[in-house]
């Protein structure tokens, strides 16, 4: 992106900046999107560049998955979540807190950033239970230290988190990528939690992006089967994110600028979810 690019995104960016000088925002980037992240990256280093404080959760299921075929092994997975066995947690390390994590901090680096890229386990940072035996090295977050994200920020780099967390028995977990964004930006508590992915949104069931959500009709939507499938866990993450953030998002990671748009612009872009009533439910319905 070129320098012209970058000061007209600012210009019409200008008016909504002051909302979030100073504040946190928590941006998952999906792993279906690392092979189409470039504007993502570009608009995370704007925020940094304009003092809104990034914290960046990213997946990689791919890398892992890729890296499982290359070694004669078929991923497995149960309800949407992978099965880790100890070998398979051997390649999650490697690929999300090593392959993954230092792309994305090398191309936020590139583009001008400032980055320090770390894991759940760094610090203790993200504590987390097996949640099901089948699942193997799979784990349910259940305690935050905000510590590292703290010391990382404040010293003016964007932490790049990869999922994964410490288990009780001193081993690393393998953490949904979502989960662990929701889990961080609740402690936070975030000005927003924003899950970029390869999806407008959610949709009523006439395909339709609902472009506002509450809690509550959130829920309804789930139990009336509208929302199911791959969209469930993703709803799901921006439930339990606001917890302590005041709206959670649902955005396309693959529309250019995405991220911009929603922040800087008043419609935004995709699937707003906010604990309140929601003004646009019913016509969008």
């Amino acid at each position: 992106m070129g320098e012209s690019g970058v000061a007209n995104i600012l210009a019409e960016a200008l008016p909504y900046v002051s909302r979030y000088i100073g504040k946190t925002i928590v941006v998952k980037l999906g792993g279906s999107a690392l092979g189409s992240h470039d504007t993502t990256i570009d608009d995370v280093v704007i925020c940094q560049h304009l003092g809104i404080k990034v914290v960046l959760v990213h997946g990689g299921g791919s890398v892992i998955s890729g890296w499982l075929k290359r070694l004669g092994q078929e991923p497995r997975f149960v309800n949407g979540l992978r099965v880790t066995d100890d070998e398979a947690m051997n390649l999650v390390v490697m690929a999300l807190a090593g392959q993954v994590n230092k792309q994305l901090v090398a191309e936020i680096e590139r583009r001008g950033g400032r980055a320090i890229g770390i894991c759940g386990v760094d610090g203790g940072m993200l504590r987390a239970r097996q949640r099901d035996p089948e699942l193997g090295r799979v784990g349910e977050v259940y305690a935050v230290d905000l510590e590292p994200i703290r010391t990382i920020a404040a010293a003016g780099y964007i932490p790049t988190v990869a999922p994964i967390a410490l288990g009780d028995d001193g081993l690393a977990l393998n953490l949904n990528a979502d989960t662990a964004a929701a889990a961080l930006a609740a402690e936070i508590q975030a000005e927003k939690a924003i899950f970029l992915t390869d999806v407008p949104g959610v949709l009523d069931d006439h395909g339709r992006l609902i472009s506002e959500l509450s809690a509550g009709q959130t829920k309804t939507l789930i139990a009336d089967k509208i929302i199911s499938g791959g969209m469930i866990p993703k709803v799901e993450a921006c439930l339990r994110a606001l917890a302590g953030v005041k709206r959670s998002h649902i955005i396309d990671g693959r529309v250019v600028h995405a991220l911009i748009g929603e922040l800087f612009t008043d419609r935004g872009v995709g699937t707003m979810i906010t604990q309140g009533a929601s003004g646009r439910f019913d016509e969008n319905l």
